[in-house]
């Protein structure tokens, strides 16, 4: 069963009694169909109203579901013949980005992403999803690969943000950081991102820098957390809800800017609820972005890119 979040108690409560009621009918051989139907249009009701009036603080906690699928579940459903390529040549193999060859539709194609894990093992072999700078220069690393054989470059975007501890700044975190924004801005290939819960953060836009930029609908794209915009501004992250709300995270927010190109919508109840149908609606978008950007030279794509980034935010502000 799903884990639901605080704003969704009433419906969890709903569900609660639907099971209570199924496993006494199990019991006591009773006909209870009539009440159960009842009350599960009335959770189906709850949830689709719930879930098309979000605020948000909400699409916050929705993104950051232990639930939602992560990236290797895209690797897994969309790509086939994926061979893991590992380390930076430079330092070591961080495991909070994982990158390598694959195929899709019939196209080789360079897919790189942030991997947060699914239980508290995974979680911890790939560091909660935040990368160090040998996981950026890894990625850097990848796209060059695809540069000079001309691959198309898909980018998963799922992280908190870049690790913040003193080693990662002792071996230059921002300039790894800055130096992956400079690759995406410099490979003559198609270079595809789709943000699929957290993009926080320097650590997100690293491997974001793209000629078109996906976002899942209920997810999250941010300069920093809302718990951190708050702890700045009001000195407390008990305004996370507020920051939140000024900072046009949402994706329906930053498509109105124009710093993203496309929504892919979700069910009602979001991801987590329904990893196969969201997965595939991912493999389909990208696919027809995929095709439609191949039509173009490799210096086309490369000023497509430029000035995208140049005139970024101008949408919606007049």
């Amino acid at each position: 069963m799903n884990k639901f979040l605080d704003f969704e108690k009433p419906i969890a409560e709903l569900v609660g009694k639907i099971e209570e009621l199924r496993h006494l009918a199990n019991n006591k051989d009773l006909n209870i169909a009539d009440e159960v139907s009842k009350l599960q249009l009335k959770a189906d009701k709850m949830m689709r109203q719930t879930y098309t009036q979000l605020t948000p603080w909400q699409k916050v906690q929705v993104a950051r579901h232990p639930d939602r699928p992560k990236f290797s579940a895209y690797i897994n459903a969309i790509f086939t013949d994926f061979v893991p390529l590992a380390g930076d040549r430079l330092f070591a193999d961080d495991q909070s980005i994982v990158g390598g060859l694959a195929t899709l539709g019939g196209v080789s194609v360079m897919v790189i992403g942030q991997e947060k894990g699914n239980d508290t093992e995974s979680r911890v072999k790939h560091n909660f999803g935040m990368p160090k700078p040998e996981g950026y220069r890894k990625a850097q690393r990848l796209m060059d690969i695809a540069n000079r054989f001309k691959l198309p470059v898909i980018t998963f975007i799922d992280t908190p943000g870049a690790y913040p501890g003193i080693d990662a700044e002792e071996r230059g975190q921002a300039e790894a950081i800055a130096k992956s924004i400079e690759k995406c801005l410099t490979i003559e290939v198609p270079l595809i991102t789709i943000i699929i819960g957290e993009g926080s953060s320097g650590g997100a836009i690293a491997i974001a820098t793209a000629n078109s930029v996906l976002m899942l609908e209920h997810a999250i794209y941010a300069v920093i957390s809302p718990e951190g915009c708050a702890s700045i501004l009001w000195r407390s992250s008990t305004k996370a809800a507020e920051a939140a709300e000024a900072q046009k995270l949402t994706a329906q927010d930053l498509l109105t800017l124009g710093v993203i190109d496309a929504i892919i919508p979700e069910p009602i109840g979001g991801a987590q609820r329904f990893p196969t149908q969201v997965v595939e609606s991912v493999r389909r978008q990208i696919e027809i972005v995929m095709n439609d950007l191949m039509r173009n030279s490799g210096p086309q794509l490369k000023q497509m890119r430029r000035e995208k980034f140049l005139h970024m935010g101008q949408k919606g502000l007049n």
